[in-house]
């Protein structure tokens, strides 16, 4: 079997998974955030993608904020993040999340020294917040190195499909990648903690790092097999009918 093969066998498979943990999340009411942090380019939204793919979308919600407006920046700093947790039974995944504070904004320069060590100092409090209500908390941070990262900066540069992914931000962060790695280490030493953990990944090889980290988060999480109730279609009366389509209907040219 190929390396490709393989990959799409085994990611099916915890696909099978991750909707027996979305089905014990609606039967316990049970909360369960994901946070997803890491390098520019490392894989956080095709790992994202590939949790989700095969999900019942009205079960999870992925959220990706852009840059604070006038208003939210005048705001608490956790308060428009608190408005994006789930609710019962319900999964959220953050394509980064509050901890820009902790890395991105203080490497570019974005929020003042004061309002960084402000931040060390009360994410552990507000995520101890969510956790003693019951919220699951994961933290992931895609680690990449340099060299593995200008390869995908070039081939996003090179591809039209990809190159909106490069914003001005990741294009700046290429010269900060030895004060970013300073800055995580300092993050996940001061907010890591046994309710909300932080746990880093290797994702140079990004399929197997998706692989690892799904598997990971499956293990995380206490989820007795609830096994989906079985599917019987009744038997249809009459004859099989055609879909009637009216001379308003859209006119596609056949391709295939």
């Amino acid at each position: 079997m190929g390396k490709h093969k393989h990959y799409e066998k085994a990611l099916e498979q915890l696909q099978v998974e991750l909707i027996g943990l979305q089905r014990w999340l609606r039967v316990t009411g049970k909360r369960l955030v994901v946070i997803f942090e890491g390098r520019d380019a490392a894989g956080k939204g095709g790992t994202i993608k590939a949790i989700t793919e095969s999900m019942d979308t009205r079960g999870y919600r992925v959220t990706a904020l852009p840059k604070p407006s006038e208003q939210e920046s005048g705001q608490w700093y956790f308060q428009r993040y608190v408005e994006h947790l789930p609710t019962a039974g319900e999964l959220v995944l953050f394509d980064r999340s509050w901890y820009n504070r902790g890395v991105v904004e203080p490497a570019m320069g974005f929020c003042s020294k004061a309002q960084y060590e402000q931040f060390l100092a009360a994410a552990p409090l507000f995520e101890k917040l969510l956790t003693d209500d019951g919220i699951i908390l994961l933290k992931y941070w895609l680690a990449v190195d340099q060299k593995e990262q200008e390869e995908r900066f070039a081939e996003r540069a090179d591809n039209p499909l990809k190159r909106w992914k490069l914003s001005p931000v990741d294009l700046a962060s290429r010269e900060k990648y030895a004060e970013i790695g300073k800055l995580r280490d300092r993050m996940i030493e001061r907010t890591h903690a046994p309710n909300a953990p932080w746990f880093v990944a290797d994702f140079n090889d990004q399929k197997r790092g998706r692989l690892n980290l799904i598997r990971h988060l499956l293990d995380q999480v206490s989820n007795p097999d609830i096994a989906a109730p079985a599917v019987k279609l009744p038997k249809l009366r009459g004859k099989l009918k055609r879909e009637h389509i009216t001379e308003h209907a859209l006119q596609v040219p056949e391709v295939y």
